[in-house]
């Protein structure tokens, strides 16, 4: 018998990383917790609903499964569960896992801390300070915009925030309303009780995904991704967000990424990547101190601002994610023609130096559907609707991937949104323009009420 394989995720990148090892010749079986409709309509995977009514349930309630039933690796998607420290748990009870440790997450989980030690150590960031105090802060922006009348501040929360912590403003006043929404009206719970201000920077962002194994460190295929919630041409309801475009957790992306070429790549790598994994121990975190003999395994991805200065592009890192991005997985990991359990297996076996990555190079583009507005509820990222029925996914064609972000299955075998984000549409072709018309054409298939997606993902204007 083969392989078993546990995937902790609930949402599409869980579906990209259960789709990729079942790929696996090696793999018979692929289980994904909590996991959602999608992931027992893949090929070799089934749903394993392990719920519980808190995170450290669960993770016990993941860690009694893999015992009981010879799950030979596990792989985490989310920050969640691994900032709540299930990869010790699961190494403490000699359970193989793909991920960093509880320590070494503060990476991602506070971004004060974090920017201080890329200071530290050299790596490129924005000018930052960051603050406890509200009053404080509020004093710094005043001063910030008086000094430099021209410029922009980004307002950040220091904790996990579901991938929305992160506020670029346009002015001194939407700075200050920023600052108040976070440390004093509380928009993100705890999670903005310190906030660190950074310098806006403008020019063109990158997210730059790498594998590790603590030693040996491999960069991944890039893709391009879009944050905003709507086709940057629209016009946004003034009843909605403020009339403003927001950010989102992703609404699309492609792969292989239009600029990333080897050059930017090699200097990405040498001057972010290497330093940051093998002097993680020069860390100071205000919730764990030093950390002392701590290694990095597992994937990292940085968020980047690639400035043109002179006749050179430098990169800046603007935040950390201690996993694979969503929906970035969904369109890196379909190119990856490398046995995925392979290089799963060298990153907890620290042999990643033996795996050489190899890559499709066609093209996959992928659009997210979400739930969209419905009466007074402007739809996601804001409040939306769910428990809307979903047709038409048995017209996709066969060659066309659907990974599912938040659905579920009634008693009747009928799949429902329970989400935000809802599916993710994955075309492929042999360039852009053809990746592009193979996922909206499919898109186009699928319905359900409230229904709405981008439609200038990848469009060359």
């Amino acid at each position: 018998m083969g392989k078993a394989v546990l995937v902790i995720d609930k949402g599409g990148r869980g579906n990209a990383i259960a789709y990729a090892f079942a790929k696996s010749p090696q793999v018979s079986r692929v289980y994904v917790t909590p996991g959602n409709a999608g992931s027992s309509i893949l090929e070799k995977c089934h749903q394993l609903p392990l719920f519980a009514e808190s995170v450290d349930e669960e993770i016990e309630a993941m860690k009694k499964y893999a015992l009981e039933n010879n799950i030979d690796l596990s792989f985490v998607g989310p920050e969640g569960y691994l900032s709540a420290g299930i990869v010790d748990v699961f190494l403490d009870a000699d359970l193989d896992i793909v991920g960093p440790s509880q320590m070494a997450t503060v990476l991602e989980s506070s971004k004060c801390d974090t920017k201080d030690f890329l200071k530290k150590i050299g790596v490129p960031i924005p000018e930052h300070k960051n603050f406890d105090n509200p009053d404080e802060a509020k004093e710094y922006v005043k001063d910030f915009y008086s000094d430099n009348p021209n410029e922009n501040l980004v307002v950040k929360a220091d904790g996990l925030a579901a991938g929305k912590g992160s506020i670029p403003c346009d002015s001194k006043a939407d700075t200050l309303s920023t600052v108040d929404e976070l440390m004093i009206l509380k928009k993100f719970g705890d999670a903005g009780i310190r906030v660190d201000l950074e310098r806006r920077l403008y020019g063109e962002e990158l997210m730059f995904f790498v594998f590790t194994d603590g030693k040996t460190v491999k960069a991944l295929e890039g893709a391009q991704d879009y944050k905003r919630a709507f086709d940057d041409n629209d016009k946004v309801n003034p009843r909605s967000f403020d009339g403003k475009n927001p950010n989102t957790g992703g609404m699309g992306g492609y792969s292989p990424h239009p600029w990333l070429d080897e050059e930017l790549t090699e200097k990405v790598m040498k001057q972010i990547a290497l330093p940051t994994i093998t002097r993680i121990q020069d860390y100071e975190s205000t919730q764990f101190g030093k950390l002392n003999g701590v290694e990095y395994k597992g994937i990292i991805y940085f968020g980047l601002m690639i400035c043109k200065e002179g006749d050179q592009k430098n990169p800046y890192v603007l935040e950390i994610n201690v996993r694979m991005g969503d929906p970035e997985a969904q369109v890196i990991l379909p190119r990856l023609k490398t046995d995925f359990y392979d290089i799963s297996r060298a990153i907890v076996d620290g042999k990643l130096n033996e795996i050489h990555f190899e890559w499709d190079p066609t093209y996959q583009l992928c659009a997210c559907a979400v739930s969209g507005r419905i009466g007074r509820y402007e739809g996601y990222p804001g409040k939306h609707h769910t428990n809307q029925e979903i047709h038409g996914l048995d017209e996709v064609d066969n060659n066309c991937l659907v990974f599912h972000n938040g659905t579920a299955f009634d008693e009747d075998g009928q799949i429902y949104t329970t989400g935000g984000r809802v599916l993710t549409v994955v075309g492929t072709g042999n360039n852009l323009e053809e990746a592009r018309i193979h996922t909206y054409d499919n898109l186009k298939k699928i319905r359900f009420r409230g229904m709405r997606y981008r439609r200038d993902i990848g469009k060359i204007l």
